[in-house]
């Protein structure tokens, strides 16, 4: 899986869990800040990510974790380009 189908997942999940256009989220896009995102919804989207990706996400990854980019830096770095 390339990074952009990863960003493209994430933005897909984050539009329609904080119900706002996916347009509107980009890399830099900051989940407190930009998006209103509060901590249950940070928690569930890195469940969401661990799940679908089978990967780890250690809390104190997690914590530093405040753009979109970031995420998608931290999956990408972790997911086999062959992953769907």
């Amino acid at each position: 899986m390339t990074r952009e189908e990863v960003f493209e997942r994430i933005r897909e999940h984050l539009a329609a869990e904080l119900e706002v256009d996916a347009d509107q989220i980009a890399e830099g896009t900051r989940f407190k800040d930009d998006l209103n995102a509060d901590s249950l919804h940070l928690v569930e989207l890195l469940v969401e990510l661990e799940d679908s990706y089978g990967i780890r996400i250690p809390d104190d990854e997690a914590a530093r974790m405040d753009t979109v980019g970031s995420v998608v830096d931290f999956v990408a770095a972790r997911v086999p380009e062959k992953a769907s």
